[in-house]
C-alpha cells in the first residue's frame, strides 16, 4: 500500500510542477498568442520555406515579388507603400536591417514579415517593435 501511495503522490507532484511550469511560461512572456489587432497577420500553411510564404503573401495585386536593386540585392515583396523583407521570426534582426536598406534604396517605408512558426516566436515581435520604431510589422502565423 505505501508503494501506491509514493506513486500517486509522485504522479501529483510532477501534474502540478507542469501545470505551474506552463502557467508561469504563459503569464511571463512564452504562449501569448498573436495579437491579431496590433498587427496585420495572416495564417498560412506551417512547415514550408520562406520563399512559399513570399509567394503566397505578396500577390501581383498587393506588390512586386524579388525586386531586384541596381546592386543586385533583391527586396522580398516591394508594394505601393513598403519595402517588405520576409524572414522567420528567429532571424528577426537581419530582417530589420534588410528592411531598412531596401526602404532606403527604394523610397519606401520599411517593413518586415515575420513568420512564426510557434507560439512563443512573439518575443521576437516584441524585439522587433522595441528595436526599430517606424518599421511596419506584418505577420504570417504558421503554427
Amino acid at each position: 500500500m505505501k508503494t501506491k501511495s509514493k506513486k500517486t503522490l509522485l504522479n501529483f507532484i510532477r501534474i502540478a510542477g507542469a501545470i505551474a511550469v506552463f502557467a508561469a511560461v504563459y503569464f511571463f512572456g512564452g504562449f501569448q498568442p498573436v495579437p491579431e489587432n496590433l498587427y496585420e497577420t495572416q495564417k498560412m500553411q506551417k512547415g514550408m520555406k520562406e520563399g512559399y510564404y513570399v509567394e503566397k503573401w505578396c500577390s501581383p495585386d498587393f506588390g512586386r515579388r524579388e525586386y531586384v536593386l541596381y546592386d543586385k540585392t533583391r527586396v522580398d515583396c516591394l508594394s505601393k507603400d513598403y519595402a517588405i523583407e520576409f524572414d522567420f521570426a528567429k532571424k528577426w534582426a537581419e530582417s530589420i536591417g534588410q528592411s531598412l536598406y531596401y526602404a532606403k534604396m527604394t523610397g519606401k517605408t520599411p517593413a518586415v514579415a515575420l513568420i512564426l512558426t510557434d507560439p512563443a516566436d512573439i518575443k521576437y515581435v516584441k524585439r522587433v517593435e522595441k528595436t526599430a520604431q517606424g518599421i511596419k510589422i506584418f505577420l504570417i502565423q504558421a503554427y
